[in-house]
C-alpha cells in the first residue's frame, strides 16, 4: 500500500471508489444474481487454458496519472499471462483492471456511476467491458473502438475472449420467472 492508493475497507456489500468518493455496490437481487451466475458459470466453462474468472473481484486500478483505487466488478476475468508472478495480496486484489469486466445493472444503479466505471476499466487496462441490462434485455460491449450493443437474438462474442461465445436469449433466460 503507498500514499498513492485509496484504501477502502472491506464491506459487504463490497465499497469502491467511484468519481472521487466511496460508494457501497448495490445489493443484488435474484435477477441480479442469476444473471451474474450465468456469465461465470460460461465464463468459468470457456476459461480453461485462457485465465482466470471470479466474482466479486476486487481490483485495484489506476487509470494514468490517476491515484490507484478498489473496482470490484461482478464478473471479471483476468488471462493467465497476467496472474502467473502474483502472490499473496496481488493475487487476490490485483493492482491492475482486469481483461474483462462485467457489470449487471441493478435497479439502485446510478448510471453515471456505471459510465465511470466503465471508463476506468478501459483506461486502466481493460480490453472489454460488458454492461448487461436486464431490464432492456441488452448488453453492451465496451472496447477501444465504441461500443456495440447486442438485444434480442445477437451473440456475446468478442476477440478479447477468444472462443467464447453466449446468446443472449440463453444468459436471459436466467432472469425468468420459474415455470408454473
Amino acid at each position: 500500500m503507498s500514499i498513492h492508493e485509496i484504501v477502502l475497507p472491506d464491506t459487504k456489500p463490497e465499497t469502491e471508489w467511484i468519481l472521487g468518493r466511496a460508494v457501497r455496490k448495490v445489493s443484488p437481487f435474484r435477477t441480479h444474481g442469476r444473471l451474474q451466475g450465468t456469465f461465470f458459470a460460461a465464463l468459468r466453462d470457456w476459461e480453461t487454458g485462457h485465465g482466470q474468472t471470479a466474482t466479486e473481484w476486487r481490483f485495484r486500478v489506476a487509470p494514468p496519472g490517476e491515484i490507484r483505487r478498489p473496482l470490484v466488478p461482478d464478473v471479471a476475468f483476468v488471462r493467465n499471462e497476467r496472474l502467473i508472478g502474483l502472490a499473496d495480496r496481488d493475487l487476490e486484489v490485483p493492482p491492475f483492471a482486469p481483461d474483462v469486466a462485467v457489470e449487471i445493472l441493478s435497479p439502485g444503479d446510478r448510471m453515471a456511476y456505471v459510465e465511470h466505471k466503465v471508463s476506468v476499466y478501459l483506461s486502466s487496462g481493460a480490453s472489454l467491458v460488458i454492461v448487461v441490462d436486464p431490464g432492456r434485455r441488452t448488453v453492451r460491449l465496451h472496447d477501444a473502438n465504441g461500443v456495440l450493443e447486442l438485444h434480442g437474438d445477437d451473440v456475446i462474442a468478442h476477440h478479447s475472449l477468444p472462443g467464447f461465445s453466449l446468446a443472449l436469449p440463453e444468459l436471459f433466460k436466467a432472469a425468468d420467472p420459474p415455470p408454473r
